[in-house]
């Protein structure tokens, strides 16, 4: 039986495309060789697709991915070069032109499968604001927030964050993940600074309650049958959870599975299934949670394209669900497939 193809697209123009390589290193050396031939394309900073390696088998232990450092132009192609017929494409691609809706588009219109949410999904869940909107409308928790937007009174909104909020504030640019951009306020000129630095990566800024919690997390996979893991919790041995704490310095651990109330697990599972519903996703999700010490439950966000290194929390809580890393990507292909046709049916 001849291999399937599937092509594996990293990098991109994001803040987040450090992480981008570590998850697309990861799951190069985890597919299962015996099914797939692996295609790979690098997006540099600049947008631009190169034609990277390719395998048959497993890479050597040596063997590492193209970066913005070792990028080869000579090897650029055109965006449209990576079609393939029944190939099947792996975006392991995060935050904004990744995980945002943009390359969802671009293979839609390519016609290509794809791991993950679609179009509108993927924005969705991106633009933390829109998420807000979405998920107060079915009636899931949220921490109370306001909203700020470029061009408006900043003093106004200042004013409205101290009357609504109490410190310390969380403020993070609406469509930016792994923490980028994210800072926390102790006083209104710390807010006003916050502020400022978000706005170096969006136009639409969450300003949002601090809350003492635990932060545990939720796997979710699936299309119309959507299943979920037992929730697994980040113990940080730093007070805020920002993108050096998480990917450069390693200052986390993860206990999986979190060690909570059947009640309190319960009700995550379920809050996770009617996000992941009423965003529209398919494929996969990581769906963050506050846990408070009076047991209120918070819904943080809905991740469409987690961290995806061997080491990430969404591939660690399927393998304690009794799901390999590697049949984890053969389902999310599968998945991806399912979605194809489904999409292509609906046009008929």
């Amino acid at each position: 039986m001849p291999k399937q193809t599937l092509i594996l697209l990293y990098g991109g123009r994001s803040a987040e495309r450090q992480v981008s390589v570590l998850s697309a290193e990861s799951v190069m050396r985890a597919v299962d060789y015996n099914k797939f031939f692996v295609k790979t394309y690098f997006i540099t900073e600049s947008g631009d697709f190169i034609k990277t390696q390719e395998f048959s088998a497993l890479p050597g232990s040596s063997e590492k991915l193209m970066t913005n450092e070792t990028v080869v132009l000579a090897q650029k192609v055109e965006p449209s070069a990576i079609y393939q017929e029944d190939a099947v494409v792996f975006p392991v691609l995060h935050g904004p032109m990744g995980e945002d809706g943009s390359i969802q588009g671009f293979l839609e219109i390519l016609q290509l499968p794809y791991v993950g949410a679609n179009i509108l999904a993927s924005a969705a869940a991106m633009d933390k604001i829109t998420t807000k909107q979405i998920l107060e409308s079915v009636g899931i928790p949220l921490l109370p927030y306001i909203t700020y937007f470029e061009g408006e009174d900043l003093e106004k909104t200042l004013i409205q964050a101290e009357k609504k909020l109490s410190y310390p504030i969380f403020v993070k640019p609406a469509n930016m993940g792994s923490s980028v951009g994210i800072s926390r306020a102790d006083d209104t000129e710390e807010l006003r600074q916050a502020i400022q630095i978000a706005l170096k990566y969006d136009s639409r800024i969450l300003i949002e309650q601090g809350v003492v919690a635990r932060e545990i997390e939720v796997g979710i996979l699936g299309n119309r049958e959507v299943r979920t893991t037992l929730p697994g919790e980040v113990v940080k041995d730093v007070a805020f959870y920002d993108y050096e704490a998480k990917y450069i310095d390693n200052k986390i651990t993860m206990a999986i599975p979190a060690k909570l109330d059947e009640s309190a697990v319960q009700a995550m599972r379920a809050y996770a299934v009617k996000a992941f519903r009423a965003l529209g996703g398919c494929g996969l999700s990581r769906c963050d949670f506050f846990l408070t010490e009076d047991q209120q439950i918070f819904l943080n966000e809905l991740n469409t394209m987690p961290g995806f290194t061997q080491w990430s929390m969404y591939p660690l809580l399927w393998e304690n669900m009794g799901l390999s890393y590697t049949d984890l990507i053969s389902e999310l292909v599968r998945l991806a497939q399912e979605m194809f046709e489904k999409r292509e049916n609906h046009l008929f």
